[in-house]
């Protein structure tokens, strides 16, 4: 029992810390200093909505406009680093500009105060691209992301959407959600985890009101998604297929894929961004 019990204390101890990592906020000095050790120069910058701060990451110091422009919106939890890997790419820097923004509440500044609101992350990447050409962007969203992306109404040069989550009776609330619910066990969430459980549950009652807005921009749309996602069921991309037109929206399957396609499936949804011109 002493050895079970002591296995079982380590065990918590180590995810504890696995957990701390993951939600460990970097700083614009850390940001610059993990492109650099790469030979990559990344440009930060930082803008204000409703007193919030959005950082945001640029892989260019001017844009160039006779480039298209890859603009990414992480999910929940998440930051602009998942998309490191595909910022410090050569094919997609010597064809595109880059950019991509930590949403509010998942940043190194106001860490877990989030928006919680569709409407509100819609205003905040407007806000973000408003300096550029729409026709000329191609919003590439992952997660709640992805569902932040299809949400605007905006006409973009291309959509391309990594397992988006559309449909709130889809939404999977895992045990673990509990540990957010109760006001004992809450403080020892970290915040960014705390920030996406409070979206998530908020998902059941928010997604339905945009069940006939999914196509409402006039965008081509291509879905990404892994048939053995747990996180976003498979499901979500199937009900996309029935409310938007096969003209509009095409749909690549990974049949073995799962909700880390952003990251396991790169080659593939590299190759995909680089037929967008």
């Amino acid at each position: 029992m002493k050895i079970l019990g002591a296995s079982i204390l380590i065990l918590l101890i180590l995810l504890t810390v696995g957990v701390y990592r993951f939600s460990d906020r970097k700083t614009d000095k850390k940001i610059i200093k993990i492109f650099k050790k790469e030979t990559f120069t990344v440009f930060v910058k930082h803008m204000g909505f409703k007193a919030k701060d959005i950082r945001v990451l640029e892989m260019q110091e001017k844009i160039d406009t006779a480039l298209p422009i890859l603009v990414f919106v992480h999910g929940s939890p998440g930051s602009a680093l998942d998309f490191k890997k595909y910022l410090m790419d050569v094919d997609l820097n010597n064809n595109y500009n880059i950019i991509v923004y930590d949403r509010i509440g998942y940043g190194y500044l106001n860490t877990g105060e989030i928006l919680n609101s569709i409407d509100d992350e819609i205003d905040v990447l407007h806000e973000v691209l408003n300096a550029y050409d729409f026709n000329n962007i191609v919003l590439i969203g992952y997660s709640y992301g992805a569902t932040i992306a299809l949400a605007s109404p905006k006409n973009f040069k291309n959509k391309i959407i990594l397992a988006a989550a559309v449909r709130g009776d889809l939404e999977p609330m895992f045990w673990t959600l509990n540990f957010y619910k109760w006001k004992l066990t809450r403080p020892l969430v970290p915040k960014v985890l705390q920030a996406a459980s409070k979206e998530k549950l908020e998902h059941i009652t928010e997604l339905p009101s945009y069940e006939d807005k999914w196509g409402i921009s006039e965008s081509p749309i291509l879905a990404i998604h892994g048939k053995k996602d747990r996180i976003v069921p498979y499901e979500n991309s199937l009900f996309l297929k029935e409310k938007i037109d096969d003209k509009k929206l095409t749909l690549i399957t990974i049949e073995k894929g799962n909700h880390t396609l952003v990251w396991t499936n790169f080659a593939l949804i590299k190759n995909e961004i680089l037929k967008v011109k």
